[in-house]
């Protein structure tokens, strides 16, 4: 047992010093340049470890930057200088969010799609929904059921439009992807879209990524040493190139099994052939991420991003966030599909939100088309069903140094939920709407 017991923080608290947060951050390094060695990342943790001990005086405490400086130091004189390389990027990278905290949680101007931006923006202002004030009226005077009806429609609309550009290029594409966040509406919309082009007479081939995990043993993990399955280097990304360009030349391939229960993969499990008239679609985390289809020709390629871009002005003159929608969403789903505590889904956001501003926002402006998933009602019902659950966490969490970032997120959307009417009953959401895929009673099995 190492002698060190306490590591200061950068924002001066005190915590215990957990080695095997050490071990996961050069561990995650390796795996960001295709390694995979767990025992070697134990071994350089260990002199990590060792080194701080001979440094530190007996007594005092170490910071973080002392160790991230010692992490650094070791990978290098050990010969891994291009683990090293990923550990510094990454470092680099959380200092400048440190440094942006206050607007951590907002998408880079660069990479807003502002013209459907402004497009959900005119439609809230026009159906009098674009503030917590308007939209507590509108259920107070009883126009819930136009509002769900007009919002449907124009998500609808979206989906319409996006299938409709795909029939435009029915000749070249290959392969579509529909990508965004986690919880972000990617499933529905999958199989709207599937059903769409199929009244067309095409016939839709799904190639469901999520069979090319890597075995739960060789997963990286984040800080608090949970497994990071949001991270592109959770799959096997030069396998789905391979299987998709053996494909796409008329050749038959065997896809691989990934057992949930048991964090394994069964190789060459499934055979798989594309013949002609099909169209392979892939509903995906990381569907815009550039190693996931390196090989494949940009024509062939058509690609839709989906983000619950809601335009909510509360009463403090910002606007609902839109991580935090697909926050209450996700704990929605995992409640109701996955057995997951809600709690285990705040905790968790911390990495699902690192990996979406890394791995999948900066390529928002690579898409063909931007899909709309928000629904006005849809906070009125999480109130409903969460309300006392942010209340909770915003107190539980308030001084807890190692749950800062549980406990922001859990303040905000408390103090939000206080300016908004809660809808208990949420029969009149349609059985084929994308909230349904959250809040479960829906048409289509997910």
């Amino acid at each position: 047992m190492s002698k060190l017991t306490h590591v200061i923080k950068r924002d001066g608290s005190v915590v215990p010093f957990t080695p095997e947060r050490i071990t996961n951050a050069i561990y995650r390094a390796a795996v960001a340049v295709d390694g995979r060695d767990k025992q070697r990342a134990e071994n350089l943790s260990a002199q990590v470890v060792a080194l701080l001990e001979e440094t530190v005086p007996e007594g005092e405490y170490p910071n973080i930057e002392t160790i991230q400086d010692m992490v650094e130091k070791v990978l290098i004189e050990n010969g891994h200088a291009r683990v090293a390389k990923a550990y510094i990027l990454y470092r680099d990278e959380r200092a400048r969010q440190r440094a942006k905290r206050g607007d951590s949680d907002k998408t880079p101007s660069g990479n807003i799609p502002w013209a459907k931006l402004w497009q959900v923006l005119d439609w809230s202002a026009s159906h009098e929904v674009h503030t917590s004030l308007k939209l507590n009226q509108q259920i107070r005077e009883g126009n819930l059921h136009e509002i769900v009806t007009a919002a449907e429609a124009a998500y609808s609309e979206d989906v319409e439009n996006a299938a409709n550009m795909i029939l435009e290029r029915k000749n070249e594409v290959r392969v579509v992807f529909i990508a965004g966040p986690s919880s972000s509406g990617k499933t529905t919309t999958t199989i709207k879209i599937g059903e769409r082009l199929a009244r067309q007479g095409f016939k839709l081939i799904t190639l469901n990524v999520d069979h090319y995990f890597f075995d739960l043993a060789k997963h990286p993990k984040d800080e608090f040493g949970d497994y990071d399955f949001e991270t592109p280097q959770a799959l096997n990304m030069p396998l789905i190139n391979q299987n998709l360009s053996d494909l796409f030349a008329g050749k038959e391939v065997r896809i691989p099994y990934y057992d949930f229960k048991t964090g394994t993969s069964i190789p060459e499990h499934t055979p798989m052939r594309l013949n002609k008239n099909e169209i392979i679609l892939i509903d995906s985390l990381h569907g815009l991420y550039p190693k996931m289809t390196e090989d494949i020709p940009a024509e062939w390629k058509f690609k839709l991003y989906i983000e619950p871009l809601l335009q909510l002005k509360l009463n403090n003159g910002r606007y609902a966030r839109w991580t935090d929608i697909r926050l209450m969403r996700r704990m929605l789903r995992d409640a109701s599909y996955r057995a997951y505590d809600p709690t285990q889904t705040l905790l968790h956001w911390h990495y699902v939100r690192s990996s979406e501003l890394r791995h999948i926002i900066p390529y928002v402006n690579t898409v063909d088309t931007v899909v709309n998933s928000a629904m006005p009602y849809e906070l009125p019902i999480y109130k409903a069903k969460l309300g006392a659950n942010f209340a909770q966490w915003a107190d539980e969490y308030r001084d807890d140094p190692l749950r800062k970032d549980a406990w922001e997120r859990a303040d905000r959307v408390n103090r939000m939920f206080q300016e908004i009417d809660s809808v208990e009953d949420d029969t009149f959401v349609p059985e084929d709407s994308v909230i349904r895929e959250f809040i479960g009673g829906g048409a289509y099995k997910y």
